[in-house]
């Protein structure tokens, strides 16, 4: 099951499931009682921490949850906010989710630390459905913005380019298979 979350970011292939991690958490869920897939991908666009460069394509099969009050000391989770669909994350891109989008440049730093390169607003909860299903999972992103005060406007710029890009790589990984 190939899925995206949809508004400003449909592709022909995918089936949108929402905009930030409750709208996906519903609608995936729904989905998967309805018909368990054997496997979801994730498509979308995502902001770069620093080190990956515009309209980069990044898979990654690991998300994670970290607010960027958690590196300045000002927040703790409970809850395992990590989440992967690989034994060995060493080697993985992680994708940070959260229903904020980070315009602070200097918080880069403190992700790719972590080897957090990307952030989606989704992508946490699509692996976190998949894991609560048993369900194998990952995703493929372009690279649309950087996390710093332009996000927004670098992002609006950069989303329909960013999205052929997806779409062609995509559509190209298909008929390799």
């Amino acid at each position: 099951m190939i899925i995206c979350a949809g508004r400003s970011e449909q592709f022909d292939f995918a089936m949108p499931v929402g905009v930030g991690m409750i709208e996906v958490a519903i609608n995936l869920t729904r989905l998967c009682e309805a018909k368990k897939p054997d496997y979801i991908l994730f498509v979308g666009t995502a902001g770069s921490y620093g080190k990956k460069k515009i309209f980069d394509i990044v898979e990654s099969k690991t998300a994670a949850n970290v607010e960027n009050s958690f590196f300045t000391g000002g927040s703790y989770s409970p809850i395992d906010n990590v989440v992967s669909s690989v034994k060995d994350v060493s080697r993985e891109t992680i994708v940070n989710s959260s229903n904020y989008i980070t315009t602070d440049k200097k918080m880069g730093a403190y992700y790719t630390a972590q080897n957090i390169h990307i952030e989606n607003m989704e992508f946490f909860a699509v692996m976190k459905v998949a894991q609560f299903y048993g369900i194998s999972a990952g995703g493929i992103f372009v690279v649309t913005n950087y996390c710093d005060e332009n996000a927004h406007k670098d992002f609006e710029k950069n989303q329909k380019e960013g999205m052929r890009y997806l779409d062609d790589y995509v559509k190209a990984r298909a008929e390799q298979k």
